[in-house]
């Protein structure tokens, strides 16, 4: 069996989850691997790949989304040509991991794909929404990496496609304990700007990552660093809790090592919205943005919350079964109307049983 893997670059879940499953998918059949996004910024190391520009969010000097930088960064004809010259007819299956390109060329050649990413949860109405649904989320969500059968992941099995999230061996291996600092990472804030908001609590220190970093320094009680992974992961492990964006992996990561999280949506980042709305409802603590009343808002959080802890997490193995054995009953090609269909009710009902 022959697999194309796609995988979206920007942002590290995607990557990180493609980290879990290859190993252990190559052993079952042969697979190629597409990564694109021409702001990435994380690679699978030994593992070659083919790369393609695709499509990225943008975001603007304050950390927020710019559809209008999004759309002047298009490179449509690039992008169509990509697709157009994609050979998919070859495989068997195609994987997206909410990868426009390969999604795209199994639909136009009529290739069975599945899409398999915490996006592709939201083709439920079960998964939670915020209050004011965005239509243009709503749109890029369903519309953006089409395929044929959706695998979702979510905090919770919000509908029987959806899967609990994937923990990555780097974050089940680690051996946690409780220290008194809190793991930050806002990656749109300005770590200047959270070092004057986290200084004002002095009885906690603060171990604030951020890309605008290069070397390790400090203000006051507030740690700034570079971001990287294990030190990233030696914080957290030893951290009482973690402040972060409502990205799926890291609140995810710090749910399933117990630690009590605070989240923040990234502004216009529709996807983290619908985050921030699900874990509101598992009574996580979140916030709008860090504005004059942030201060008192983190007090309270360190005085008064909890940590939630996942229910469950994913099994890689019989999750990669699943893939293999989907591909199996659905061999040959399939009519392009029918590739954007997404209820399938004999296809969730195999994740549902192969994952219970």
């Amino acid at each position: 069996m022959k697999i194309l893997y796609g995988i979206q670059g920007t942002g590290h879940g995607h990557i990180s989850r493609a980290r879990e499953i290859l190993p252990i998918l190559s052993e079952k059949a042969e697979i190629d691997v597409l990564l694109s996004g021409y702001n990435c910024t994380m690679n699978l190391e030994d593992i070659t790949v083919i790369q393609k520009r695709g499509i990225s969010l943008t975001y603007d000097s304050e950390g927020s989304v710019s559809y209008l930088k999004t759309a002047f960064n298009l490179k449509p004809v690039t992008f169509i040509r990509d697709i157009h010259a994609l050979d998919v007819k070859q495989y068997d299956l195609v994987i997206s991991d909410f990868e426009p390109v390969t999604a795209w060329a199994a639909h136009q050649k009529s290739v069975f794909s599945i899409a398999l990413s915490h996006q592709a949860s939201f083709l439920s109405t079960e998964a939670p929404r915020p209050s004011k649904k965005s239509l243009v989320g709503e749109q890029i969500l369903r519309h953006f990496a089409p395929c044929r059968k959706p695998v979702g992941f979510h905090f919770k099995r919000y509908d029987s496609f959806i899967l609990p999230p994937i923990i990555r061996r780097d974050v089940r291996s680690l051996i946690t304990k409780k220290s008194n600092h809190v793991t930050v990472y806002l990656p749109a804030f300005d770590p200047q700007f959270l070092a004057k908001k986290f200084s004002q609590i002095p009885e906690v220190e603060w171990h604030v990552f951020s890309p605008d970093c290069k070397e390790s320094y400090a203000e006051k009680n507030v740690l700034i660093r570079p971001v990287g992974n294990l030190p990233f992961l030696d914080s957290m492990k030893s951290s009482f809790g973690v402040i972060t964006g409502a990205g799926f992996e890291t609140c995810a990561e710090a749910m399933f090592l117990g630690k009590k999280l605070l989240t923040i949506p990234i502004s216009n980042q529709y996807e983290q919205y619908c985050n921030a709305a699900a874990l509101q409802k598992m009574r996580v603590h979140t916030a709008r943005n860090i504005d004059d009343a942030f201060v008192e808002l983190a007090k309270d959080w360190i005085k008064n919350t909890n940590p939630i802890q996942l229910e469950e997490i994913a099994d890689t193995s019989k999750l990669v079964d699943m893939l293999i054995q989907l591909a199996k009953n659905h061999e040959g090609h399939f009519s392009s109307e029918h590739l954007l269909e997404v209820q399938d009710a004999n296809a969730y009902e195999t994740v549902a049983e192969i994952t219970a």
